[in-house]
């Protein structure tokens, strides 16, 4: 792996403060968190790649929210009209943060999440569409197209790639042998188990040559680096809030607006109607037309907080001290006995702060649970929501894998805490009793321990 000198480290780490990254801190409680011998340690959050913590400009926006927050676009009074203007200010944030084209070319439709996204997008696609998947993919962006509500005519699932080459190749292929008629490629921006990076410019362009379009799941690259419709080409991107320093509930489907336009509203409802008869409905344009019911305003407003916060500048900046850490985490996994990363192009491929491994002889359930109780770490455990590849990459003897990612609350001593439990516990194992709980150990006895 590529070494960063310190030299090059203090001055990026200068050049970060100097450039405003000093507002991407995130909210966190000053008790830090029990262990199984009564102390209590500051946390050592490694489970980023599945909900990343709020951001202080994120918490700020929504307490200047709070307070005036309404429902939107119908109410005549004050409160409705700040809230409606913040909701499509937070609109256009998130347009600018995805690069999305001048309108009417893309529109932004706020969903909950990633997956809510792309069950849209499968809801929106024209009737009969193939869509080409890799086995590779979250569930989130593997599952919807096979769904009975969605529009798809065809799913083509791609084995796993060799390289990032081979994945360009057999996407041009299978979209060159699909049926006649309208065809869409999924592929993700980086991957949720291994962190490595997807060739997506070289993806769209072998989809274009073929006329087939291309939507990204972005929702565990955006956390790290810029992503732009505009300068990808892609035709949408599907991200969730809750990977990008917002709270729950919010996400966004962004691109191409005719499909969309075109499409059955993805929920009945106000919102979506423009105007209802004893025997018609006629239904509203973007984005209104996939935004029924009360939109939730407040998450919204912190999604486009922290797409405010996260500006490319920014986002490169933290990207070189992410790197830092990420390379000083795999190279102590690498040093202790028993420990295999998992990757599918090799080490040396970029990627994301997303570290996937195994240690012999501890399961994944073992040590996750020994990490949390005795060390104040916490990691990710299981196939996470990508069983194909997950299961793909493990090595002999092991049907689990921890993961451990990083972001803009991860420290020096976080990544040193890590690598040094995880040589503890290959030394010594786990120095408490677990036992199962509802599918989880948990430590037995639990000294009164407070969550």
């Amino acid at each position: 792996m590529t070494t960063v000198s310190s030299i090059q480290t203090a001055r990026s780490a200068r050049s970060a403060r100097s450039s405003g990254t000093d507002r991407c801190t995130i909210v966190a409680s000053e008790e830090g968190v029990p262990l199984v011998t009564g102390e209590h340690v500051e946390y050592a959050n490694f489970d980023y790649a599945a909900s990343a913590p709020c951001l202080t400009p994120v918490a700020e926006a929504l307490a200047e929210a709070l307070p005036r927050y309404a429902s939107v676009h119908r109410g005549a009074g004050h409160h409705s009209q700040v809230s409606t203007e913040a909701y499509e200010r937070a609109r256009r944030s998130v347009a600018r943060f995805v690069g999305a084209r001048s309108r009417p070319a893309d529109a932004v439709v706020f969903v909950r999440g990633t997956t809510d996204a792309l069950n849209l997008l499968a809801r929106s696609v024209p009737e009969d569409c193939t869509v080409v998947v890799f086995e590779s993919e979250h569930h989130a962006a593997l599952l919807p197209w096979e769904h009975p509500a969605s529009r798809v005519g065809h799913v083509v699932r791609l084995p796993l790639p060799a390289t990032p080459g081979a994945a360009v190749e057999a996407a041009r292929t299978a979209l060159r042998g699909a049926p006649e008629g309208p065809r869409l490629l999924c592929v993700t921006a980086a991957s949720n188990v291994t962190g490595e990076i997807w060739p997506v410019e070289e993806l769209v362009e072998a989809a274009h040559a073929e006329g087939a379009r291309v939507v990204v799941d972005a929702a565990q690259y955006v956390p790290h680096l810029p992503f732009s419709l505009e300068e990808t080409g892609a035709d949408y991107v599907a991200l969730s809030a809750h990977k990008l320093y917002a709270p729950f509930g919010s996400g966004v489907l962004a691109g191409r607006a005719d499909w969309l336009r075109e499409a059955v509203p993805y929920l009945s409802g106000g919102g979506a109607t423009r105007l209802v008869t004893e025997h018609d409905v006629v239904w509203n344009d973007l984005p209104a037309r996939h935004e029924a019911g009360s939109p939730n305003v407040l998450g919204a407003v912190a999604l486009a907080a922290a797409c405010d916060t996260l500006t490319p500048d920014a986002q490169g900046l933290l990207h070189i001290r992410e790197s830092v850490l990420l390379e000083r985490l795999r190279a102590g996994l690498a040093g202790i006995d028993g420990v295999t990363e998992l990757t599918l192009w090799g080490e040396e491929h970029p990627r994301v702060g997303i570290v996937s491994f195994t240690v012999d002889g501890l399961p994944a359930g073992l040590l996750a649970a020994a990490l949390s109780a005795e060390h104040g770490i916490g990691v990710r455990d299981g196939l996470f929501c990508a069983h194909p590849l997950t299961r793909h990459l493990l090595p002999g003897g092991h049907d689990q894998a921890v993961r451990a990612s990083l972001g803009v609350g991860t420290t020096w001593e976080h990544v040193d805490r890590l690598v040094g439990a995880v040589a503890d516990l290959v030394a010594h194992g786990p120095r408490w009793e677990y036992a199962d709980c509802d599918g989880r150990l948990v430590p037995v006895p639990d000294p009164d321990r407070v969550f």
